[in-house]
């Protein structure tokens, strides 16, 4: 088991990561006078057995929530924190999110406000989760006018990364988490983005020495993002690159069509042409990028989502501000830039995918 430290002061916390380590949980769990587990039915029923010979004589209640991005809903919040009134959760009681980044962003929501916040621990089952939104702390609920409007900034207890879970995610679930992991290549570590080159198969077979490998890089990246700037008022904004397209085509097809992690890669392909268009990168580095991408077999014809609707939705996206449109684009090898453009700009630019 490898262990890599969130260092955020008096709300410091460790992520353990390891094949298997979903059996010593009750060692890793700090003390709490009650539990409530909230998980999906995908995830319930494969490891439902397993998650609760692991938490041994625990005291604890479950909820099980439907799976996917509909979730995501103040709905579902109220049914939550229903949950936890009857199951009668203390202020010294702690909540499991057991699941994907949904499972995570609710649990996480709900835990922040449930009595003005209890403890929660993350146990990310995808590995979009395992390597980036379990870490930081970031809730989130969406809502009609877009994803993640609603949302706090709440740091787990711990995070519990069991990298055999990923034994059983499907093939299009272990592509949206690549999403992320390319993602970390280009905005942050050059040698990160040559490893996944390399071993580009391997993530796709589970093979655990280079997975393993690719996840604790991937958490220390963010780890010390976070360190630096938990609130996002600056570095930690890179983490958006690929989200500005990504969350307008997620919310414009209502959430079924794409997981968060293909919109994601569809979002980092074409702003990378954009960033190649602008200058900002050379033509050679441009295509190395997405040629990568491009191995998901992802598809990346949004053709039929009208450029005046993707326009619109990136107007509204709350990373912007002051009427123009925020973009992370790479700059270099390892290196992204916030730039900005008009609503006019952006418009051309969608006309043009």
């Amino acid at each position: 088991m490898e262990t890599v430290a969130v260092d955020l002061g008096e709300k410091s916390y460790p992520i353990y990561i390891g094949e298997g380590i979903l059996s010593d949980l009750t060692v890793l769990l700090s003390k709490a006078d009650k539990w409530l587990v909230i998980t999906d039915e995908n995830v319930d029923h494969l490891y439902s057995e397993q998650l609760a010979k692991a938490l041994g004589e625990l005291p604890y209640k479950k909820l099980t929530l439907v799976p996917g991005e509909s979730s995501k809903s103040f709905q579902t919040v109220e049914r939550i924190i229903g949950a936890m009134v009857e199951a009668r959760l203390t202020r010294h009681s702690a909540v499991i999110a057991f699941g994907g980044g949904v499972i995570g962003d609710l649990a996480g929501f709900c835990s922040s406000i449930y009595m003005r916040g209890i403890s929660y621990v993350q146990i990310p089952t995808t590995l979009l989760a395992q390597v980036d939104s379990s870490v930081g702390g970031k809730t989130g609920v969406n809502v009609q006018a877009g994803k993640n409007m609603a949302g706090t900034f709440y740091q787990p207890q711990v995070v519990i990364i069991d990298t055999a879970l990923l034994e059983t995610l499907p093939i299009r679930e272990l592509t949206a988490g690549l999403g992320e992991v390319i993602k970390y290549g280009i905005i942050y570590d050059y040698e990160l983005l040559n490893f996944i080159e390399h071993h580009f198969s391997d993530f796709y077979t589970c093979s655990f020495t280079p997975l393993n490998e690719l996840i604790r890089r991937c958490c220390e990246i963010k780890a010390d993002v976070v360190a630096k700037d938990e609130c996002e008022n600056g570095l930690r904004k890179i983490l958006n690159f690929g989200h500005t397209l990504g969350h307008a085509i997620e919310t414009l097809t209502g959430y079924r069509r794409y997981l968060h992690g293909e919109a994601v890669l569809i979002g980092m392909y074409y702003e990378t042409l954009l960033a190649q268009k602008m200058g900002l990168i050379s033509e050679e580095y441009g295509q190395k990028i997405n040629t990568l991408i491009s191995r998901t077999g992802l598809s990346m014809d949004i053709s039929d989502i009208p450029a005046d609707d993707i326009a619109r939705q990136m107007t509204a996206d709350k990373k912007n501000s002051d009427g123009v449109i925020s973009f992370i684009l790479p700059t270099g090898q390892g290196q992204v830039a916030e730039y900005t453009l008009t609503s006019e700009q952006a418009l051309a630019f969608v006309y043009e995918l």
